[in-house]
């Protein structure tokens, strides 16, 4: 059995029977077969069903986002936003799905060559419980319009979110089980990857798993889509505007309660603005709402568990027993429920939890520098390699740095990393590989066929 509990004050939500491995793939199976008849419908019909999921969405946001919130922690307004979200990328891959997969002419020695691009067949995705809605449908969108059926393996502590959008296909007027959760063990996972009708794996969660998945594929030959950890670093350069890097670094660092792999976490600081820096991030962060995620005011709610917030309270103490100070929170709240204070630790240096380690809660990790060339240094020296960002009025100059020289998947400039249906997605080192969204990401699933006419 599968118990969900809302993490703001550690109640139980609901109950649900979980399945066995001779369950999931019978529904493998049932999937495997309305890919079989959805392989062939038109992009027109793809959309039109793609387009109720998204008008589905936007007409049951009240509904969804409140179980999201319940089951996780997110502050309710977020939830609405992620919900809106996850229509918009419906919308989008409804109206551009045709173009990007139409057929296309190559000029070679033969009559005729052209790139033809077919769908797979079943996709595995195995998600996390941070953006219980958006990880999913983000995936979901492009493969099914690609002419591909999904099955979900969604968090445990998400498991109401998980079916509710199954139900969401269903409603919407997509064939009967061409899109499946799958209640079950995570452990079981390797006896369902090497289901015969699963051709290819997305993953979205920490570097350990994405390993475990991708050795497990890998023996089978299915392909994989790794969407993993994070430590992204940001540059604030001495001519940046403090400021406005402050807001944005705070936004970026406490969105999903910090809970977010591409929320900046490490803010890098050249010497001569680093105090002005920290004074003005410590504002931005002591003026967010912590409180009762259920309500429209609330900026910061509780964490997943407990068991992550003792695993980010820890990783905050190890790193002051190591030399940083702490300059804001730090102190877990005598209260029920997964509750951690915004943090900042500044003095942080190599060889702390909190240069290295990606810290999934609201903590700011604070590294003074002399120059750029020594902040970007610091930046790359880490696994990671997700998304980052540089603050600098000199535009052309950031704008160098974040294309020649932050090794990430993606770089923001005076702003932060937020995924967008129109840019590809993911990241590089232990963050991952493949990328999802745009045209990129609906590329991922299909087989990119070559067909030839004549000598």
């Amino acid at each position: 059995m599968v118990t969900t509990t809302n993490p703001a004050n550690n109640q139980e939500l609901e109950t649900y029977k979980d399945m066995n491995v001779n369950d999931a793939c019978d529904i493998i199976n049932l999937s495997h077969r309305a890919f079989e008849d959805w392989r062939w419908k038109s992009f027109d019909h793809r959309a039109e069903k793609m387009r109720a999921l998204a008008t589905l969405l936007k007409d049951r946001v009240n509904d969804l986002a409140p179980m999201m919130t319940q089951e996780m922690g997110k502050p309710i307004t977020q939830a609405k936003a992620e919900i809106e979200k996850c229509a918009w990328v419906c919308e989008y891959y409804a109206d551009n799905a045709a173009e990007f997969l139409k057929d296309e002419e190559v000029k070679t020695d033969f009559d005729r060559s052209f790139i033809t691009y077919q769908p797979i067949g079943v996709v595995l995705a195995i998600m996390p419980w941070n953006f219980p809605f958006w990880q999913v449908i983000r995936f979901a969108a492009p493969t099914l319009m690609a002419g591909n059926a999904a099955v979900l393996k969604h968090a445990s502590s998400v498991t109401g979110c998980s079916l509710a959008i199954e139900q969401l296909f269903k409603d919407a007027g997509f064939p009967e089980n061409l899109f499946r959760s799958l209640v079950i063990n995570s452990n079981d996972m390797k006896d369902i990857i090497p289901d015969r009708h699963i051709r290819a794996v997305t993953l979205t969660g920490s570097t350990g798993a994405g390993q475990k998945v991708a050795e497990i594929a890998g023996r089978h030959l299915k392909k994989t889509v790794l969407e993993l950890g994070g430590s992204d670093a940001y540059l604030i350069l001495d001519d940046a505007d403090i400021e406005m890097a402050a807001k944005q670094c705070a936004a970026s660092r406490l969105q999903n309660t910090g809970q977010s792999c591409i929320a900046a976490k490490r803010f890098i600081v050249q010497d001569s603005v680093h105090d002005d820096f920290v004074a003005a991030l410590k504002a931005e962060m002591e003026s967010k709402t912590i409180g009762d995620p259920m309500n429209d005011k609330t900026d910061i709610g509780a964490l997943a568990s407990v068991a992550a917030r003792d695993e980010l309270h820890d990783q905050v103490t190890q790193s002051i027993a190591k030399g940083a100070t702490c300059v804001l929170g730090g102190e877990i709240p005598n209260q029920d429920g997964a509750w951690y204070p915004p943090t900042i630790l500044s003095d942080v240096t190599e060889g702390m939890p909190a240069f290295h380690d990606e810290m999934f809660g609201p903590v700011a990790a604070v590294i003074k520098v002399k120059d750029p060339s020594d902040a970007v240094r610091l930046a790359n020296d880490s696994n990671f390699g997700l998304g980052g960002g540089v603050f600098s009025t000199d535009i052309d100059k950031a704008t160098a740095i974040a294309r020649d020289k932050m090794d990430t998947g993606t770089v923001a400039v005076n702003g932060f990393v937020k995924s967008n249906p129109h840019l590809p997605f993911g990241g590089v080192k232990d963050s991952g590989y493949g990328r999802e969204l745009s045209r990129f990401g609906i590329h991922e699933f299909v087989n990119i066929k070559t067909v030839t006419v004549g000598g």
